[in-house]
């Protein structure tokens, strides 16, 4: 199992041991998943968080008119779960599929608890990654309010150029809010740009 990546990650974020390292990621199971298959279905109960060691995913809604609402991307280091169904082990609001072959690793909802018990240091860990996903999800909140679609569009490409990457415009829109069409005529402005 390939969890150098999830001790990096750690060990950026909270003080572990060797020890404490190995027993964290000996919770978790590492997955395949192939592009454009599903770790989760919108309906379904989310039973795992995972962190992604290869690949892209694409966390998404559809509306009662079918109408996709992505809420993010997740790639390399990236975490990945529909976290009000899998703490109230609920229906899921969000389906997630990946954009491309992709790796990751899944811990279940009972390893997670026992992790909290066996290892205190987990709480601290946890509790920064739902501060820095509550940041990320405020700045985007004020921005998609704030901003102007041309202004979002080009924050997104500048903070995620990796992720801009791997996505259509109609993927892209559907994050930002705004028409594919729309996303579409920019991208195809700064190609003629770039080829100027």
């Amino acid at each position: 199992m390939e969890i150098t990546p999830l001790k990096n990650y750690i060990q950026t974020n909270v003080d572990f041991s060797e020890a404490e390292l190995d027993t964290f990621c000996s919770y978790f199971t590492q997955k395949t998943v192939s592009k454009k298959d599903f770790l989760l279905k919108q309906g379904n109960i989310c039973r795992f968080e995972g962190f992604v060691i290869k690949g892209c995913f694409r966390l998404f809604s559809l509306d009662k008119e079918g109408r996709e609402n992505v809420l993010y991307f997740a790639i390399k280091n990236w975490w990945v779960t529909d976290i009000d169904s899998f703490t109230n082990q609920k229906p899921a609001h969000l389906s997630i599929q990946a954009l491309e072959d992709s790796e990751i690793l899944l811990i279940n909802k009972t390893n997670k608890d026992r992790l909290y018990t066996e290892l205190p240091k987990v709480e601290q860990l946890f509790r920064i990654m739902t501060q820095k996903t509550l940041v990320s999800l405020q700045r985007r909140l004020i921005r998609n309010h704030s901003d102007s679609a041309q202004e979002r569009y080009d924050h997104f490409v500048t903070t995620y150029p990796e992720i801009n990457q791997k996505i259509t415009d109609r993927q892209v829109a559907a994050y930002l809010g705004i028409t594919h069409e729309f996303v579409s005529k920019i991208r195809n402005k700064r190609m003629q740009k770039k080829i100027e």
